[in-house]
């Protein structure tokens, strides 16, 4: 039987991308290819935080500056 330890520990070792066995040089990934097709990915904006427009990048709310 496994335990959330070895489960948790057996997916870190899976390449997010192609979730084959990752490998040390290229750790958390699999290969130079996954780890630039991740790199493409950040950079294109794909992993983006979606934010919400509540108050300015000074801080003062939209609403406070008419």
């Amino acid at each position: 039987m496994h335990t959330m330890t070895e489960s948790s520990s057996a997916r870190a070792e899976r390449c997010p991308i192609c979730r084959a066995p990752a490998m040390e040089k290229f750790a958390p990934f699999c290969s130079r290819r996954c780890a630039d097709i991740d790199l493409h990915r950040w950079l294109g904006g794909v992993y983006a935080i979606p934010v919400t427009k509540d108050t300015d990048e000074d801080g003062t709310r939209e609403e406070d500056e008419s």
